[in-house]
């Protein structure tokens, strides 16, 4: 399954192949032909035949038999057609852009396979949309999967790397790189389609982190069963932002602040302390003076042990292996906070940029 563009490309490159055979064939024909009605030797029938398809003039090699003349017109007239078809393909090609179409393929391909770290969007509708933009606003690598060839068009138009296909068949989630991936997110409208997907991603990749989006309360469950670290249901979570925007307003209005969208302030991540990296294991964090030394506020540990999340921790709070801290801070302190501490991504806070990771396809 391809999109539009996909389709026309390889369309126009099956014609230029099928053309380039007929003119072969041709060659072949007239070779054949005149070897027997002549009784040349190969090389001058092979000599004869190109000199008349190409049309350039020269005399024959020997006077030609009144079938070797009719021979010779239908060779032409043969010529000029398939001549003709292919000059015509290839114009099309430089035209309408199909060429750049091509490398543009084989460009996103190579970028596909050379991703690691990467998420992977199941689905491209309203939602599917809203977390890409998300993604590109933090500097996330990220691919598309879905089914639509429209929607794909549209991603691809939109900057992203886009892949048309069924998200919940093993081939295009191993297409999309998914043993090298970090997170996958299904936004597909069907409950089942996704929970689909949340079984296919474990299977694959058991250790990947799983998003799924449910339309039912039923759903949400039967999805973490099948594997979902995270359910989103846009209903009920929607009808709780409504409710806090109504009742809360300054508050969520700062909270939607540093959350997510372009040009903010303040960041928020997590950082998982590891003792391979960290100096700071068994630290309070008075010893260890995360606020002293980077300006960023803890606001939370989650504890590796039995995962009780400490608010607000006091100055004694011990850092424990495999804690992850939550942090607020500016993306200079945030940097700051990252030569201490391990990342949980592996990787310095992602801040808003222009473009995304991969380059943008022409």
């Amino acid at each position: 399954m391809f999109t539009t563009s996909e389709k026309k490309y390889r369309r126009l490159r099956r014609e230029l192949v099928g053309g380039l055979l007929i003119v072969i064939g041709i060659m072949l024909f007239g070779t054949v032909g005149y070897k027997f009605l002549e009784g040349w030797s190969w090389l001058d029938a092979a000599y004869m035949t190109i000199i008349t398809l190409a049309t350039v003039g020269f005399s024959e090699i020997e006077p030609l038999s009144p079938w070797g003349r009719l021979f010779t017109i239908l060779l032409i007239l043969m010529g000029v057609l398939s001549l003709g078809y292919i000059a015509n393909r290839f114009t099309e090609a430089l035209f309408q852009g199909y060429v750049q179409e091509g490398i543009r393929l084989r460009q996103q391909r190579r970028l596909i396979k050379t991703l690691s770290d990467h998420y992977i969007i199941c689905g491209y509708g309203r939602m599917g949309q809203q977390v890409a933009t998300e993604f590109a606003a933090e500097n996330i690598p990220f691919v598309i999967i879905d089914q639509d060839a429209e929607l794909i068009d549209q991603a691809q138009r939109d900057g992203f790397v886009g892949i048309q296909g069924n998200a919940t068949l093993d081939e295009f989630l191993l297409s999309a790189g998914i043993i090298r991936a970090t997170c996958i997110v299904a936004t597909l409208p069907s409950d089942a389609e996704n929970l689909y997907v949340m079984l296919s991603a474990r299977t694959l990749h058991p250790k990947i982190r799983a998003i799924a989006r449910a339309n039912t309360e039923e759903a949400v469950q039967k999805l973490e069963r099948g594997g979902a670290d995270a359910v989103i249901s846009p209903y009920i979570t929607g009808g709780k932002r409504m409710a806090a925007a109504a009742l809360r307003p300054q508050v969520m209005d700062f909270v939607d602040g540093i959350l997510t969208g372009e040009g903010r302030s303040f960041y928020m991540e997590e950082y998982l302390i590891d003792h391979e990296f960290c100096p700071c294991v068994g630290q309070t964090l008075r010893e260890a003076g995360l606020r002293a030394r980077s300006g960023a506020l803890v606001l939370a540990i989650r504890r590796a042990q039995g995962g009780e999340l400490i608010t607000s921790p006091t100055a004694d709070a011990v850092l424990l292996e495999g804690d992850v801290l939550i942090c607020m801070g500016t993306s200079e302190q945030l940097r700051e906070l990252n030569q201490i501490l391990s990342p949980l991504r592996g990787r310095s806070p992602r801040l808003p940029r222009a473009s995304t990771e991969y380059p943008p396809m022409p």
